[in-house]
């Protein structure tokens, strides 16, 4: 048997969304948690809120649709058709290619537990690249009411994942990760799968073994900040240990990645009056997600890093519709509606939990421990995962060669998301995600998001400008996670060339919580997140 901790203070930290998350057991442990918490993203089962990441997309494309902000359903002849409405790239009257690099800069204000901390998130990208290949029959070429079309082959990113933030501050005990293991149907403290969990970590230390540490329990106790201990029956239990004062905590979250879109379309023109078109797009995604927690109590006698990395992978495909009507030479009215995304996601994961102790630790044999480390081999999960289908109508004014004004309204149905399992993937099972789909329908609403955009034309040069609001998906709201966007842009063309810059300015807020404990007292951390980016496109026209 292990030599018994003998501090006054330690930690057995376990995180809802944040430790493990591929096992059975923690699933079901955190769906459950998520019913009682639904307005916190972070405190329920963490593929609750992947289902998010990736239904919440951003509008994207080269300079010119995001200097509009992404409000070109009814415009036409705009390379962002391609993955909102392809049906406008039956108005394409000339071939271009582009393309378009891009820097974004994040900033995030952490506050909750103490004081205030800002963070910062630069990332540099490419937002779009690709090709319009136009056909059109010659004016007086009445063989067809089918005038022309084009095909069109691009490359997009439609989600930023760049992300930091950071808190720190002081909690009560009975507010602290400890406190959330004491629970009864919180953690896995005091139940017969913990103790025969750590019967087998400890057997593995009498046999002279390197344990393979499975959970944050195996992780702890390997870590000296918990014990088996004999009580008068002989039988052995597992102690949590006893601590005093205010428990100092601290975290960074760090998120990198995108999630971008290889599209194929084609759009026709009928009599130049109605556009109908499709396409098909391939989605690539790349998430990494570092977490870095520690906490202390007041002497600091004891401390505690945990750091968790999550890196998830992923590919999949969906289709999209659209038409556009241009009922004059003023007003153009445009539709399109785009299937659901179905995903397959591949998960990699690890954890460390790394310990300190002033003084040092008695411990077996009349020795001392002044720290450990230990970490849960790296892990891997493969799943499923469904988005909801989009839904989008717009309106465009068309004033001669002053500009144009332009309007859209976007549909969302963020509750229709949906998780599967994967039983024939080596790194799968044939858990059903049934507790999880419950979860999103629970946490998430229907949605509508609203774009407007507008363009002025000045001789060979463009000024453009626009908003867009994309509503609060979740169904509790304490504070209003709607995003806001303000775009600006400017453009030059000349006879074969043009180059388009845009800037693009996003705010929005978030809630994040590390654990969620009965008394509803977690820390609740406010994270007011703003990222300005610019992109700037160059192509040809021929």
């Amino acid at each position: 048997m292990k030599e018994p901790v003998s501090v006054a203070g330690s930690f057995l930290p376990e995180f809802s969304a944040f430790f493990l998350m591929k096992t059975f057991v923690f699933r079901l442990a955190a769906t459950a948690l998520l019913l009682g918490t639904a307005f916190m993203a972070n405190a329920q089962s963490p593929y609750v809120g992947e289902s998010l990441n990736y239904a919440r997309l951003q509008f994207g494309g080269p300079a010119r649709t995001q200097g509009i902000a992404g409000a070109n359903v009814a415009l036409g002849a705009d390379f962002g058709n391609l993955s909102s409405n392809p049906a406008g790239l039956g108005l394409f009257q000339k071939s271009e290619v582009h393309f378009s690099p891009g820097v974004g800069i994040g900033s995030a204000d952490a506050s909750g537990t103490g004081t205030a901390l800002t963070n910062q998130k630069n990332s540099f990208h490419v937002a779009s690249l690709g090709g319009v290949f136009t056909n059109r029959r010659a004016s007086d070429d009445a063989e067809s009411d089918w005038r022309g079309g084009s095909f069109a082959v691009g490359f997009s990113r439609v989600t930023d994942f760049n992300t930091s933030f950071q808190y720190a501050g002081q909690v009560a005990d009975n507010r602290s990760l400890f406190q959330y293991l004491r629970e009864p149907g919180r953690g896995s403290f005091g139940t017969a799968a913990y103790q025969s969990g750590i019967n087998s970590i400890d057997k593995q230390y009498n046999q002279g073994t390197n344990p393979a540490y499975s959970n944050i329990d195996g992780l702890a106790y390997g870590a000296y900040l918990s014990d088996i201990r004999s009580t008068r029956n002989g039988t052995d239990t597992l102690r949590l240990l006893r601590r005093t004062g205010p428990i100092s905590q601290g975290e960074t979250v760090t998120t990198s990645g995108s999630v971008s879109q290889l599209d194929f379309g084609y759009g026709g023109s009928y009599k130049d009056r109605l556009f109908v078109g499709g396409a098909i797009g391939i989605v690539s995604s790349n998430r990494r997600q570092i977490r870095n927690f520690s906490e202390s109590d007041a002497p600091g006698a004891v401390t505690l890093a945990l750091r968790d990395e999550t890196h998830t992978t992923g590919t999949g495909f969906n289709a999209r519709i659209g038409a556009i009507y241009r009922a004059n030479d003023v007003l153009r009215l445009g539709a399109s509606v785009q299937t659901p995304t179905f995903m397959q996601l591949d998960d990699t994961y690890n954890t460390s939990l790394t310990t300190t102790f002033s003084p040092a630790l008695p411990i077996a044999g009349g020795q001392t421990l002044s720290g450990k480390a230990v970490q849960t081999p790296a892990g891997e999960y493969a799943y499923t995962l469904t988005t909801p289908f989009r839904a989008n109508g717009g309106v465009a004014l068309t004033l001669a060669k002053l500009g144009f004004i332009t309007a859209d309204v976007e549909y969302v149905g963020y509750n229709q998301s949906r998780l599967s399992n994967q039983p024939n993937n080596a790194n799968g099972d044939d858990y059903t995600f049934s507790a999880e789909n419950q979860g999103i329908k629970a946490a998430y609403r229907n949605a509508v998001n609203l774009r407007v955009g507008a363009e002025a034309r000045l001789d060979v040069f463009r000024v453009r400008a626009g908003y867009a609001y994309y509503a609060d998906p979740y169904q509790y709201a304490p504070i209003d996670r709607s995003q806001q966007f303000y775009t600006a842009g400017l453009g030059l063309r000349q006879k074969n060339f043009f180059l388009d810059v845009a800037g693009v300015y996003t705010a929005y807020k978030q809630l994040y919580s590390p654990y969620a404990i009965l008394s509803g007292q977690q820390p609740v951390i406010t994270v007011n997140n703003t990222r300005y980016t610019t992109t700037v496109t160059a192509g040809f026209t021929f």
